[in-house]
């Protein structure tokens, strides 16, 4: 495996940063997944523009131009083969002290990962999931908003670590409000008579690529589409369920807190999303051959 860290392309066992990187010591920084469908890289500029919207937010410059970015990306995935997997793009703050103090680190780390992923197992896309409402309650956006995705996932360590006690494969989070905000690394979806629901940003859920293009093939698709608040209640009485994530992609969900989704079943309306979203992914992206 050939790793892209500061400009170089090393070996996994070459690829290291400081103790000292802020990234590590204090989960200063960004980072991005991004998927690789039949040797095309899937929305990459998308992941881009959301990975250097972050970066602004959080005062961080990213000491790539997009075009070197965006090369550097395409040349690790095509160093690595890969026809079908997973780019891990990170940005930290770089190297410091052991202050916080983000003006202590002139230089900003970037590494690339080039691998493959397999989130749930395959029987899950079939038979759909079980999930549970978690404890811990999504970050407040007043604190840290969704839409930066940081290299600090605690909040979604600790909701992990329930699920873990637990027979189910997934969580869900909601905000301090009781609403329902996303599942801990994907985002959440429900079927209500047909209309395709998901909880609006502001609650807490971050805007996924996946996300959005899942809604704009469920429109395109004939489906209505709404972004609106949604209680435990509405879950336990949907008609379908599900989840969309980068490393996921649409996974159904048909147990949630012990509640079978409708008939128990993946429903009419996943399992078409899954398909049409399956042949969009293979046939778009940024090909890197």
């Amino acid at each position: 495996m050939e790793i892209y860290l500061d400009g170089r392309y090393v070996s996994e066992g070459e690829a290291s940063i400081s103790v000292f990187d802020h990234g590590l010591l204090y989960g200063d920084g960004i980072f991005e997944g991004i998927r690789v469908y039949n040797r095309r890289i899937f929305k990459l500029d998308e992941h881009l523009n959301r990975l250097y919207g972050g970066a602004k937010a959080i005062m961080l410059e990213v000491p790539l131009r997009v075009d070197d970015l965006k090369a550097a990306i395409v040349e690790t995935v095509r160093r690595n083969d890969l026809t079908d997997g997973y780019v891990r793009l990170v940005v930290t703050r770089g190297k410091g002290d052991l202050g916080l103090n983000p003006l202590k680190c002139p230089k900003p780390t970037v590494f690339i990962i080039a691998s493959t992923i397999s989130i749930y197992p395959d029987d899950v896309y079939h038979q759909g999931m079980k999930i549970v409402t978690v404890s811990t309650r999504r970050n407040s956006i007043e604190a840290l908003n969704p839409r930066i995705k940081s290299l600090n996932y605690l909040n979604n360590v600790l909701a992990t670590l329930e699920v873990n006690c637990s027979d189910a494969q997934e969580g869900l989070m909601l905000n301090a409000d009781g609403y329902v905000t996303e599942c801990i690394v994907d985002n959440f979806f429900l079927v209500d008579q047909g209309v395709v629901v998901t909880p609006p940003t502001s609650t807490g859920a971050l805007k996924g690529i996946t996300r959005d293009t899942v809604m704009e093939l469920a429109v395109e698709a004939g489906y209505k589409v709404e972004e609106r608040v949604i209680t435990l209640h509405d879950v336990y009485v949907a008609d379908e369920a599900f989840l969309t994530g980068t490393a996921a992609e649409i996974a159904p969900i048909t147990n949630v807190d012990e509640r079978l989704i409708s008939d128990g079943q993946p429903g009419p309306v996943t399992t078409d999303l899954m398909k049409r979203f399956h042949d969009y992914a293979r046939s778009n992206g940024t090909p890197i051959d």
